[in-house]
């Protein structure tokens, strides 16, 4: 970790804009190179414009594969695009318009020109499906611009079908390969044409709607104090909306936007990332947490969350998710009584005994809010979150509401929980300790070679002959998840009181591993030690 961490960026640490965007144009991939292919991740394609992962001719090229794929699925309804304040964004946003004007496609972006976080854009798809069967040649889908928290080097681009969650698999594989044949063909098969966008109000159609998911009059009545970090991204123009509108208690702490982000703490390696989960991304919150009862901020397209209380400072994830669980189904009466709980294989195990003791179903899939979506659509699942800090929940009456993730409901839902309670989410997170014990977590990562990765992508159980982890008996090795039995894309073993899970990196050289133990720090730590030793044998 560098020394740095946790201070303020430095004038040679910002990026060239410039430079930057003038490379997304000038700058033609060749997707014979892995390194500058079209290539979908759990969160879609990223890269940056200045070593040939992320230009014009792969927004071009994938814009063109989505509009085809739209019509092998008989979608012909609207798209609605939103994107966030990376520096690529704007240029990336102008190609896709270009591109579906070509294509004939009726494109909604926003009415007043401003930043859409993935959670609005999620919610106006399933606003206007609502009703329409499967099948209908009416229905919309969406696409958001966006790389996450990535630094601001960095450009994204996701696809969102009719169900408003982010695409699976077998879309993005398919518009991946398709895009990658048509940067070959020189783009010829793409159609562009000037943009002539259909407006949409997507702050007001989101915000208007918020009293349906959250007790928003608890909140306002508790006068609980919220200093709302919008980090630069694109929920700058929503925080003191929402304030407006529900009369709450609301400081938006930085309402900047700056494309080199020259406002951010460094995290850990010295980069700028709006990480909201990362402490050092987040100092200057902490460093001010005594001002507000909950402080929160989210990453550049706000699909993530990260909590600050006064008495704890910035909350681990993975126990903002379990405190969350806990008094969602706690405080949800028009949920369905069988609506179950979903997360990550890699989250904390404290949410499994949370689970249990409130008598609820839990669903445990391979990383990737996808896996979430048929259920917050129907219902049969209340919440699912990531331990990433990404998750998202029903509306009060058990309809859904966004199917991606959505970091403005859980900051809020903060303050519902403290204005509820009494009580901080950290404070009731050390009452569910006191209970289930308290786990310590951490992720670690380690070099693997590319062949090493794919090799530790494909295990299969068999290949771990160990019995005993860190001195407790071994009592599940996985590769695939029991919630769903999809392939985890690496492995997890358990024991009674601790487990780790071990999966290649999408994007660096190197594999992760999580691990998690209830018999305390040093014992993770022989854990971490044994997993690594196990994984490096095994691949």
């Amino acid at each position: 970790m560098s020394e740095r961490a946790g201070k303020k960026a430095q004038q040679s640490d910002l990026v060239n804009i410039e430079k930057l965007i003038a490379a997304y144009f000038e700058i033609h991939p060749d997707v014979k190179t892995a390194e500058q292919k079209v290539a979908f991740g759990t969160s879609g394609h990223r890269g940056t414009s200045l070593n040939g992962s992320f230009n014009e001719d792969h927004i071009a090229a994938i814009t063109q594969a989505i509009v085809e794929y739209r019509r092998t699925q008989n979608i012909h309804g609207p798209i609605y695009v939103g994107k966030d304040t990376h520096a690529l964004s704007g240029p990336a946003e102008q190609t896709a318009l270009e591109v579906l004007a070509g294509n004939d496609v009726i494109t909604m972006v926003d009415a007043e020109g401003r930043y859409v976080p993935t959670p609005s854009v999620s919610v106006a798809i399933i606003n206007h499906n609502e009703g329409k069967p499967a099948g209908d040649s009416h229905l919309a889908d969406g696409l958001v611009i966006t790389p996450s928290h990535n630094p601001p080097t960095d450009g994204g681009f996701k696809y969102n079908p009719p169900h408003g969650g982010p695409a699976d698999s077998d879309a993005t594989n398919w518009i991946a390969a398709r895009a990658n044949e048509i940067i070959l063909g020189g783009l010829r098969e793409v159609k562009r044409a000037a943009p002539k966008p259909t407006k949409f109000h997507f702050r007001e159609n989101y915000i208007s709607q918020l009293g349906e998911v959250l007790n928003v009059d608890a909140i306002r009545d508790s006068n609980v104090s919220i200093g709302a970090d919008p980090m630069g991204g694109a929920s700058v123009d929503y925080w003191g909306a929402i304030g407006e509108e529900y009369n709450l208690n609301l400081t938006v702490v930085n309402p900047a936007v700056d494309f080199q982000f020259g406002f951010m703490p460094l995290d850990w390696d010295e980069k700028i990332r709006m990480d909201c989960s990362s402490p050092f991304a987040m100092a200057s919150l902490i460093e001010d947490r005594n001002k507000f009862d909950i402080s929160t901020g989210n990453d550049a397209d706000a699909d993530r969350h990260g909590i600050v209380t006064r008495d704890h400072g910035l909350m681990n994830p993975n126990h903002f998710l379990a405190v969350c669980i806990d008094f969602l189904y706690r405080n949800r009466p028009q949920w369905r009584a069988d609506a179950a709980v979903g997360k990550t294989m890699v989250s904390s195990s404290i949410i499994n005994r949370v689970v249990k003791k409130i008598g609820r179903k839990l669903i445990e899939v391979p990383v990737g809010f996808k896996w979430f979506v048929p259920g917050l659509i129907d219902g049969s699942v209340g919440f699912g979150g990531e331990e990433s800090a990404g998750a998202s929940f029903l509306r009060l009456d058990g309809s859904a509401w966004s199917t991606d993730k959505d970091g403005l409901i859980l900051a809020l839902l903060a303050a519902e929980i403290t204005a509820v309670t009494g009580k901080t989410p950290s404070q009731r997170y050390a009452e569910l300790t006191a209970e289930f014990g308290a786990p310590a977590y951490e992720r670690i990562d380690a070099p693997a070679t590319l062949e090493q990765k794919a090799k530790l992508g494909k295990l299969s159980a068999d290949a771990v002959t160990a019995s005993e982890l860190a001195g407790e008996k071994i009592t599940a090795i996985l590769t695939h998840a029991p919630g769903n039995g999809a392939a985890l894309g690496g492995l997890k073993v358990e024991t009674e009181n601790a487990w780790f899970a071990a999966r290649p990196s999408g994007t660096e050289n190197v594999y992760k591993i999580y691990g998690e133990s209830f018999n305390g720090a040093e014992h993770l730590k022989q854990v971490q030690a044994e997993a690594k030793q196990l994984v490096d044998g095994v691949i």
